[in-house]
């Protein structure tokens, strides 16, 4: 039984037709899951092929999961399911409402034929580190949040390098790799600018910043801001046990800490928009109702999940800033 047929002056390139015959093998059932395919010597020989179309061949067959390879033994079915086009690998830091709309609108945008697999590191190296080396040669494309983490650059650069796009925060390191991503030093700065009138009813502006997932963008931009633009101001790692003061407006990334804030001020029967105010970090539909409403600075987490579908379904390659805003509402 034949299973490789390559035909001269097709038009179709020779890695090309040999996907296909493996393909067509597997849907008339001349190939079942756990097969051997002929070796990569024997279509060679057969066909006059060089060894780099060969494998060109079977490890993109290899990349969609329906073959893999057992060193010293060859490669075999693994798969019998030849519609999926593309496997793609997506590394998240973690799962919260806005990584849920970035994967959300990712899905809806990338076309049907596809199987994405998401994984999360949770700003743990050594979980990275694993995850990127598991992965390695076995999806058509990779998708990584490098966040903040040691190293992840020179681990990222171990994958096949046409191969990977970068998504939320890039680096110099990563320059050469396609990305959208935001730029959280420009976001907060310009974010603060915008609001800079209602700013300027209070005495005081005080960042919560942990310092171990919030990008440090955020804090030099904030720096910036209140440097060039005369503000008091105060950068704090928690805010536990902290009185809140009339005339402060607190800017919180964490959502953990805006539930602290407001706690607090409830118990200090603070008014939020009058005795305090509120900036929060990242949209969701719960912060246009709290309190009222709280002020947000946020990018578009669905737009960038659609922007990266098109990216990779267009097969471009650029550095795409995706936009931010300053949402005003009665916390400020």
């Amino acid at each position: 039984m034949k299973i490789i047929s390559i035909q001269n002056n097709l038009g179709v390139p020779k890695y090309r037709q040999i996907i296909s015959s493996v393909e067509k093998a597997i849907e008339d059932e001349n190939l079942q899951k756990g097969d051997k395919l002929p070796s990569v010597n024997k279509v060679c020989l057969e066909f006059s092929l060089s060894r780099d179309t060969v494998l060109q061949a079977y490890e993109e067959l290899k990349k969609r999961g329906i073959i893999y390879a057992i060193l010293g033994k060859g490669y075999y079915v693994k798969s019998v399911e030849v519609t999926i086009k593309q496997r793609i690998f997506l590394l998240f830091d973690e799962l919260n409402i806005f990584k849920e709309d970035i994967y959300n609108s990712f899905l809806e945008n990338i076309g049907n034929n596809v199987q994405v697999d998401i994984f999360f590191h949770h700003f743990n190296t050594s979980v990275f580190r694993k995850l990127v080396n598991d992965s390695n040669g076995n999806y058509t494309k990779y998708i990584i949040m490098p966040t903040n983490l040691v190293d992840a650059a020179t681990m990222i650069k171990t994958l096949p390098v046409n191969d990977v796009y970068i998504l939320d925060q890039t680096n110099p390191e990563l320059k050469s790799l396609p990305a959208i991503y935001q730029n959280h030093l420009k976001d907060i700065y310009n974010g603060l600018v915008k609001g800079k009138t209602k700013l300027s009813k209070y005495k005081k502006l005080i960042m919560i910043f942990p310092g171990f997932r919030e990008p440090l963008g955020m804090k030099i931009g904030f720096e910036n801001f209140c440097k060039d633009f005369a503000f008091d101001y105060e950068i704090i790692t928690e805010f536990k046990n902290r009185e809140i003061q009339k005339g402060e407006v607190y800017i919180i990334p964490s959502d953990r800490d805006l539930v602290s804030v407001i706690e607090k001020a409830k118990l200090q029967k603070l008014q939020l928009g009058s005795d305090y105010g509120i900036i929060s970090y990242n949209e969701t539909p719960l912060k246009k109702v709290v309190e009222n409403g709280i002020t947000t600075i946020s990018t578009n987490f669905e737009a960038m999940g659609k922007l990266l579908a098109q990216m990779i379904t267009k097969g471009k390659k650029e550095q795409i800033e995706n936009k931010c805003d300053l949402i005003i509402r009665n916390s400020l």
